[in-house]
């Protein structure tokens, strides 16, 4: 019988994780559960940086970004004995099990613990990738595409202004989903992604083909693992002569109040997390499917990669 839980935030952090652990901890108070906040993740775990958290603790937090528990990296929580430390930490202070909000290595991270020293628990997706197989959505997704589509709105009009091109760099380091997302939400001219090689003679001829046409500005978006901003805009600039300019959008996509779409989902993941918990389910990541939060085991999570859409990306060539 689950008495105790603990909730941690892992990684990279992305907006809505505050709403999954308000659902997190007022679903287990409402069923007498009493739940433990582990600050700055796996090394606050390691280093028991333990706040208890009741109903009235988490009030004003769904419409926060970024963590109100922090985050961090932990080298050491990567070796079986800081897991060890960790599982054993968890045990003495009389906490039974563990809800885990992070992206693709918090849920490994997750899984060894349970699988090398039996604690149960619990991943939510939390990661503005959207990276992570088996689940539609993860939180922060939503927002993060807002704020790029807003950003990048706002430079469509002053590369109209003066008849230039721009080229935002978004996140993205192995994932190229929001840029296709994005670039798509903007009618990018261009969109480059990891999963897919640079041609650059192809955006040169669609950009060169559009000013013929008669636009007068241009958007190229690139994910951060597809290429060099820079790089792009050489290209841009010998091939066909086109003043560029170059926007990184950096840490601000992490950033700002989650969307209602985010608030929503994270809430019902944190729910889910604990009523999963109560009936003696473990070891699995609430996902997204079809619209309803399933328990998915983590093994199968983990071990499958999720695919970018190509039927999306060849949609957003022909629209743009």
């Amino acid at each position: 019988m689950i008495k105790k839980i603990g909730v941690l935030t892992s990684g990279g952090d992305s907006p809505g994780m505050n709403a999954a652990i308000r659902a997190t901890v007022r679903t287990a108070y409402t069923d007498e559960i009493a739940v433990v906040g582990i600050r700055r993740g796996y090394s606050g775990l390691l280093d028991e940086e333990f706040i208890d958290m009741d109903y009235s603790s988490v009030g004003g937090i769904m419409e926060k970004g970024g963590t109100v528990l922090r985050s961090s990296r932990c080298e050491e929580f990567r070796t079986e004995e800081g897991r060890t430390k960790a599982a054993d930490l968890l045990r003495s202070n009389g906490i039974d099990a563990l809800v885990v909000i992070g992206g693709e290595g918090s849920l490994n991270g997750a899984k060894l613990l349970m699988d090398e020293n039996g604690i149960p628990v619990i991943g939510l997706p939390g990661t503005i990738d959207n990276d992570i197989a088996m689940t539609d959505m993860c939180i922060g997704v939503d927002t993060c595409l807002n704020t790029c589509v807003e950003t990048i709105q706002k430079l469509k009009d002053t590369a109209s202004s003066h008849e230039r091109a721009f080229v935002v760099e978004v996140m993205g380091r192995n994932s190229g989903y929001v840029a296709l997302a994005s670039g798509m939400a903007v009618g990018a001219e261009a969109i480059i992604v990891p999963e897919l090689p640079v041609d650059y003679e192809a955006i040169a001829e669609k950009i060169w083909n559009e000013r013929k046409r008669g636009k007068i500005n241009c958007i190229i978006v690139v994910a951060e693992g597809a290429a060099s901003a820079y790089t792009v805009a050489r290209h841009v600039e010998h091939r066909i002569g086109y003043e560029t300019r170059i926007t990184i959008l950096g840490h601000i996509q992490r950033g700002g109040s989650p969307t209602a779409f985010d608030r929503v989902l994270a809430s019902r993941m944190g729910y889910a997390s604990v009523k999963a918990l109560e009936e003696g389910k473990a070891g699995m990541m609430m996902s997204l499917n079809g619209g309803k939060i399933k328990g998915i085991p983590l093994e199968e999570v983990l071990s499958h990669k999720k695919e970018l859409d190509m039927e999306l990306m060849e949609m957003a060539k022909i629209l743009s």
